[in-house]
């Protein structure tokens, strides 16, 4: 008789995790909305945290160091170079090794490069000099206090996420707006990862979910991580304070129903309904190192399936591949002309939109395509990849739909940021991701089928790595 049984994906090795506190000072520059009629913090509604986690299975003689932080984006991609080069160079690592996520908080000091004149960018380099020392000292602790581990995986559901692109309900508008279209149904997958230690104690958690803290926008004067704070919050007192992690996913049309307000407390609702989702998914696990195995059929008034626990042993491997999609770029201004455009724009939201074109512009340079860097790292059965990119959802349900067998973690805004990747479809309508882009038409579907291709041969290759 086969032998019929469930287990959730996993891997056993030593794995590190350490915290460090990233608030900002009041009075930094933090305004990220071209709305916003403010340009500094005056508050905290809750602090920012940046997270390490290390992964070393004994095929390797380096780990893999993946650092999550609440911060939103990064305005040029030679800021995350600077840090990504010291990063390297103080742990041993190679580019393929190392992964800093945002969890893409927009109420957090901006990332910009140096030179801004405004209200408190002043502060902005010193801040900058804060995050990258939290990061070097949160990567190496973490390295020192890894201990044998196992990691478990299971599949969720969350319905904090709906879909953001909506039809301008004035037909002269001929547009999409970027808020709650309840006509549309949106990817609910959560993925959750507890962090096992030999005797069973939760010594970390991690919540995969795919939604835009864009709960707090324009009217909001307060530092926050959105919801991301009060979902960690929430984790961390069910399982006895162990530090919860938030990766941000393919979300490039998903944000919450009720968004773009000036309260705190509404992102924390949106926090505690997160959490709990996360909460779900982790009291559907079976005890680490067991899985489900049908046992027997008992008769009774009907005939029964008892299943019971039985051990499993988890995978050791770990591998790393960074590799690279040539996508075509529209035929944008250059980056001298947009300048001139937003030195002479007088409306300030209209100004705040050309300086991030211009950024983007300056960071791709004048070519026809540009060589997005992808990441792909298979973590004992799971599998995790991303980008710099804001890819829609798209990306992560036909990931999963290619490899049906496989736990498909799926970032945004990994090591940099850059811009959309919209549906080709959508390249029809006037709609913000698609102007604001610099990506053309098929760029998301080509990155889809590079990945898929990507983690076809990274569980295929028997190299895990250095």
């Amino acid at each position: 008789m086969n032998k019929i049984a469930t287990f959730h994906p996993s891997f056993k090795g030593r794995i590190g995790v350490a915290r460090v506190d990233i608030t900002p000072p009041m009075g930094i520059y933090a305004r990220n909305w071209g709305a916003a009629a403010h340009d500094v913090a005056d508050s905290i509604h809750r602090p920012l945290m940046l997270t390490a986690i290390t992964f070393l299975s004994p095929g390797r003689a380096r780990p893999l160091v993946l650092i999550n932080a609440d911060l939103g984006w990064w305005r040029s991609p030679a800021l995350f170079q600077g840090f990504q080069k010291r990063l390297l160079e103080a742990f041993g690592l190679d580019a393929s090794s190392l992964i800093f996520a945002l969890t893409h908080t927009h109420s957090a000091p901006a990332l910009v490069p140096p030179g801004l004149s405004l209200p408190g960018s002043d502060m902005l380099e010193a801040y900058r000099g804060q995050v990258l020392d939290a990061a070097v000292d949160a990567v190496g602790r973490a390295i020192e206090n890894a201990k044998g581990a196992v990691l478990d995986w299971n599949r969720g559901k969350c319905l904090l996420a709906r879909v953001r692109d909506l039809p301008d309900p004035d037909p002269r508008g001929n547009r999409m707006l970027c808020g709650y279209n309840p006509a549309v149904e949106a990817d609910d997958t959560l993925y959750f990862g507890r962090v096992t230690d030999e005797a069973g104690g939760v010594r970390a958690t991690i919540v995969n979910y795919a939604c835009h803290p864009t709960t707090l926008a324009w009217q909001n004067t307060a530092i926050s991580p959105d919801f991301v704070g009060a979902m960690r919050e929430t984790v961390e007192a069910a399982t006895g304070a162990a530090p919860a992690l938030f990766l941000q996913g393919a979300s490039g049309e998903l944000a919450p129903r009720y968004q773009y307000v000036g309260d705190p407390a509404v992102a924390d609702r949106h926090g505690r309904h997160l959490g709990h989702a996360a909460l779900a998914a982790l009291e559907d696990m079976e005890p680490p190192g067991t899985r489900l195995v049908f046992d027997r059929a008992v008769e009774s008034g009907a005939p029964l399936a008892v299943w019971r626990h039985e051990p499993v042993e988890p995978s050791s491997r770990l591998a790393a591949l960074q590799t690279s999609v040539e996508v075509p770029l529209k035929r944008w201004p250059s980056a001298e002309e947009l300048e001139q455009q937003r030195a002479a724009c007088h409306d300030r939201a209209l100004e705040e939109r050309l300086r991030r074109k211009r950024d983007v512009r300056r960071a791709l340079g004048d070519g026809d395509t540009y060589r997005l860097p992808v990441w792909i790292w298979q973590i004992g059965d799971a599998v995790l990849v991303g980008s710099m990119a804001e890819a829609y959802s798209l990306l992560q349900r036909q990931l999963r739909s290619r490899f049906p067998e496989r736990s498909i973690l799926c970032l945004n805004l990994i090591n940099g940021s850059i811009a959309y990747l919209p549906p080709k479809e959508l390249y029809d309508a006037n709609v913000y991701q698609v102007w604001q882009t610099p990506f053309d038409r098929g760029s998301l579907e080509m990155v889809i089928d590079a990945l898929a291709e990507s983690i076809h041969r990274i569980l295929t290759s028997r190299d895990s790595g250095p």
